[in-house]
């Protein structure tokens, strides 16, 4: 999934011990010439592997400038008081401005009803915005899963990060998880919204990558057929 030497897209693994099993994420690392980005940071006390995965990719922890935030749930957000205190605050944080005052500690967060470790949203985004870093992302909002919940869609190489707007297995593009997702009918015109996108690689957060039949998923997702 590299575009060139110098700029790209990838999933890592984080395999990491929670409740005394293993439970598995994908977040995204995106870079080019300036910058290295994360997509999400995996439950709290993940400091060390993300550190260790990071370094295995050649992404030592001093080249990470940002880190994108899908939505404010513990599973994505955990470690992001750890990792910015690692970096000495030169990371900067973005997330869509519905989720500003959870990540702030404002507000509790909705599935927890417990308040974040407060961090800054040094940019805030909204639906549409063109990111300029990695040959280009665009901004989807795509709540349902939660309120606040954002895609991003890495034109370069035609990669949709659905967060957790979709999961997937073994390959295969799954509809989102319905026990976790607050609000079905908007979930489901969230992903009403990735069809008109030309889709190359899916790459959601719990499932890891797809690059089979993705059309073919999307549309039966939307229309309820069985996969």
């Amino acid at each position: 999934m590299t575009i060139t030497e110098s700029t790209g897209i990838k999933a890592i693994t984080l395999e990491m011990q929670v409740n005394g099993g293993v439970f598995t994420v994908h977040p995204v690392v995106l870079w080019d010439e300036q910058e290295a980005i994360l997509v999400d940071t995996g439950v709290p006390g993940q400091l060390e592997l993300i550190r260790q995965v990071l370094e295995q990719e050649a992404f030592p922890l001093h080249k990470l400038s940002k880190i994108i935030i899908t939505h404010q749930d513990r599973d994505h957000i955990g470690s992001l008081p750890e990792l910015l205190e690692a970096t000495g605050g030169s990371v900067q944080v973005l997330a869509h401005e519905a989720a500003v005052p959870y990540l702030a500690g404002e507000l509790p967060l909705i599935k927890s009803q417990q308040l974040a470790p407060p961090v800054p949203v040094d940019i805030v985004l909204q639906d549409g915005d063109f990111l300029p870093y990695a040959g280009g992302l665009q901004v989807l909002y795509t709540p349902g899963h939660t309120p606040d919940h954002i895609s991003l869609y890495h034109l370069p190489s035609k990669t949709l990060i659905t967060g957790d707007a979709l999961t997937s297995r073994d390959g295969v593009l799954l509809p989102f998880d319905s026990g976790f997702t607050l609000d079905h009918k908007t979930a489901l015109e969230s992903v009403a919204r990735f069809q008109p996108l030309e889709l190359d690689t899916v790459i959601t957060y719990h499932g890891g990558v797809c690059t089979e039949q993705i059309g073919e998923r999307l549309r039966d997702i939307l229309q309820g057929t069985p996969s």
